[in-house]
């Protein structure tokens, strides 16, 4: 285990703290969007932690990617294809794109491509749990929760044992 569960719970609540002041309290508009997987449930988490800090609830919508990745024909042989859904309009409003590990920035990429089937944001932050490092494309988080130095045979996990979300690693089985 790289990271227990209660300093993950305490840097889910410091994220939450640090969204509400760099983009003004979500007074003028803001949502959160998780990409799926892992992105989704941090999404929820920030947004209850955002919840408890100021009393103002902040919608969460999600985006699968799979269909808008660059590598989709090369990714997974048998991609699972979900739902994106975002239950609220995104047109003019602040948008946090949401995360568990960034690393190639190729997943956001691919994000900020559906999220803009969606509507024309007013501006989108990115927030992250953690990040790795190992960018093939020019993109940063605005918000970080952790920076990990990890091999790049690792793989960066979340695991959820019950609501305790601990940061782990496994090899990826290639050299």
């Amino acid at each position: 285990m790289l990271v227990d569960s209660d300093t993950v719970d305490r840097t889910i609540r410091r994220m939450a703290s640090e969204i509400l002041e760099r983009t003004g309290g979500g007074k003028k508009g803001l949502g959160l969007v998780g990409i799926r997987r892992g992105g989704k449930p941090l999404a929820e988490r920030i947004a209850a932690d955002m919840f408890e800090l100021e009393g103002h609830r902040v919608p969460v919508g999600a985006v699968d990617i799979a269909l808008y990745r660059d590598d989709a024909a090369t990714a997974l042989p048998d991609p699972k294809i979900g739902p994106s859904q975002i239950d609220f309009s995104v047109a003019g409003k602040d948008i946090v794109l949401v995360d568990d590990v960034l690393q190639t920035g190729r997943t956001i990429r691919a994000a900020i491509e559906c999220l803009l089937d969606f509507g024309r944001p007013g501006r989108v932050w990115l927030a992250v749990l953690c990040d790795r490092g190992g960018r093939e494309l020019p993109i940063s988080a605005d918000i970080v929760g952790m920076v990990l130095q990890v091999p790049d045979h690792q793989v960066v996990e979340i695991l959820d044992d019950d609501g305790k979300w601990t940061v782990t690693t496994r090899g990826r089985g290639r050299g």
